[in-house]
């Protein structure tokens, strides 16, 4: 891909949200990976990591040890274990950038935290990757976090409820209140459809020939 300044690469449902609630649980680096392949090849040379990821359409990953699901973190305490993260959409995504000043992981649960941490970058440009749009799901979810960006980075001060909403409201967002696929649980779809929930945005970065994820607070991001 062609050299951007900053970009946000969003997955609200439930990569980048999965992702955060695992930084609250006390995970160190997050290690987001394109294959199931190359999750099991880290993982052999990491032993003390964890593993989270699903498949398409949201089932866990046969041999992992969480599935795609912030509800697996709550009452955790990973202290400081590494994590391999593996999924269809904002794992898979984020991977397919390196030549960017500053790469930020995006989900409504550190929205707030992330437009804080642009704004100090005084960015040229802010490219959002929308990955929640397939050929039978609107991405919804993930547009409404890109907009609720796009407003707090203009210097608006937006009520969050409309963009959670819209989340809860998207096609794969209404998948959860299903309640048929027990793989895609309400209390996911409520732990993600909460804006500004947690103090930290999640930058990437190349790292030793491994893309990661850092638990940043703002004023400390990377440019």
């Amino acid at each position: 891909m062609a050299p951007h300044d900053v970009v946000v690469v969003i997955d609200v449902l439930r990569s980048f949200s999965t992702a955060a609630y695992a930084f609250a649980a006390g995970a160190g680096l997050i290690y987001p990976v394109e294959t199931i392949a190359a999750a099991r090849r880290l993982q052999a040379a990491m032993p003390d990591a964890l593993t989270t990821g699903a498949v398409g359409g949201g089932d866990p990953i046969p041999g992992f040890d969480f599935g795609n699901t912030p509800t697996a973190f709550q009452n955790l305490r990973l202290e400081n274990r590494p994590l391999i993260q593996s999924t269809a959409a904002g794992a898979r995504g984020i991977t397919r950038f390196n030549q960017v000043r500053a790469l930020f992981a995006g989900s409504l649960v550190c929205a707030r935290a992330t437009a804080t941490a642009i704004t100090a970058l005084n960015p040229s440009e802010v490219t959002f990757v929308i990955t929640g749009e397939w050929v039978d799901r609107d991405g919804d979810e993930d547009i409404a976090c890109a907009d609720y960006l796009a407003a707090l980075l203009n210097g608006m001060n937006p009520d969050p409820v409309r963009y959670e909403q819209r989340v809860r409201d998207s096609d794969f967002g209404r998948r959860f209140l299903a309640e048929d696929n027990p793989n895609l649980p309400a209390s996911d779809l409520e732990l993600c459809a909460v804006a500004d929930r947690f103090d930290f945005t999640m930058q990437a970065s190349r790292w030793h020939d491994h893309m990661v994820l850092r638990r940043v607070l703002p004023g400390s991001a990377n440019r």
